[in-house]
């Protein structure tokens, strides 16, 4: 779905749900405070509740439309794992990054604002030491690791997964689990429960950092590699590998070949735009281009039945998936909703 949603509200999604965050964080943090008496134990319990059940709400609320980050590490390891340091995914790290600071400082002025409190106050609240930095970089690790886990098994099980390691956190960690730059760099403004010097949150964004690279190191997997052949690799194996691009690019490595190349056809061209994926950019490549090289899956997209197909050497997982040689406009349409269905079976 998120690829439908326009990129100017997957920001406004990354900046309003940090900022209901932050407004959680802070603002739970000042009502305990001021109802526990001085016991600080409860105070922070209150804390606790509070951010672990805005957590679940939030990430069911804007998952959808921005994937519901809130978090930059969150932001840069995604893009990381979505297909290494050049991945297009990375032209949206700077817009997530800038909404969700925007956002945090937002809602730590809307829980002041609520409060009666000025609308910034530099923090005072030390949290300094190893301990501390240490504590940070376990807590973003476990989020990360969490994250990645259960991304793989149970999706929708995201948003209860991250509200309760959050709210267990808290607790375990010295820190109290911050876990996220954003917040951090927001949380020096606050001068209340909340809060953090702002000379000690440096450390806590590098612990946090290396946290989130860890666990995504650990989690990484291998991305599969597709060769994709046809005859003239002009059409169909185009239209196969752009569409896959589009449809999970960022869990696979995509290859197209033919054994009598020639340009991309300009119908292939026409049809791909229809659908908002640019395959004017492409080069036809002969199979001999790929020779000696390993991939899982080798596929062919031409028809048995009037037409030599390609046979790629090696060891390998071999599939065939016929489609018919378009001829006109008409045809490519058909052929590429096809080949677009196909792909959504085999990558789901």
């Amino acid at each position: 779905m998120r690829d439908r949603v326009s990129f100017g509200r997957r920001l406004a999604a990354e900046a309003v749900g940090t900022a209901f965050l932050l407004a959680a964080v802070v603002g739970s943090g000042i009502m305990g405070q001021r109802l526990s008496a001085g016991n600080v134990a409860i105070a922070l319990l209150a804390n606790t509740l509070a951010t672990g059940a805005a957590l679940v709400a939030l990430i069911l609320a804007f998952g959808p439309v921005s994937g519901a980050h809130f978090n930059p590490a969150v932001t840069l390891v995604d893009a990381w794992q979505r297909g290494g340091t050049l991945s297009k995914a990375w032209k949206h790290v700077p817009g997530y990054v800038a909404a969700q600071l925007t956002g945090a400082f937002a809602g730590v002025a809307i829980a002041h604002l609520m409060f009666g409190e000025p609308i910034y106050s530099i923090s005072s609240r030390v949290r300094s030491g190893g301990a501390q930095a240490f504590s940070e970089f376990v807590a973003t690790f476990g989020l990360i690791a969490v994250i990645w886990g259960v991304a793989r098994t149970r999706p929708s099980a995201i948003p209860f997964a991250v509200g309760a390691y959050i709210t267990a956190a808290y607790w375990f960690t010295a820190s109290t689990s911050f876990a996220n730059p954003a917040v951090t760099l927001a949380r020096s403004f606050t001068n209340t429960f909340s809060g953090i010097r702002p000379i000690d949150a440096p450390p806590f964004i590098a612990a946090q950092l290396l946290g989130a690279v860890a666990a995504t190191t650990l989690f990484m997997k291998k991305r599969k590699r597709v060769l994709i052949l046809c005859t003239g690799n002009s059409a169909r194996s185009q239209m196969a590998e752009g569409l896959w691009r589009h449809e999970a690019g960022d869990r696979f490595d995509l290859f197209s070949a033919g054994t009598k190349p020639s340009k991309v056809r300009p119908e292939a061209i026409a049809v791909m735009h229809e659908l908002g994926i640019n395959v004017s950019g492409h080069r036809s490549k002969s199979v001999d281009e790929f020779a000696g090289k390993e991939f899982d899956y080798v596929i062919t997209v031409c028809d048995h039945a009037n037409e030599i197909c390609p046979v790629f050497p090696g060891r390998t997982e071999r599939l065939h998936w016929p489609f018919e040689d378009p001829t006109d406009v008409a045809s490519f349409r058909k052929v590429r909703d096809q080949i677009r269905a196909r792909i959504q079976s085999f990558v789901s």
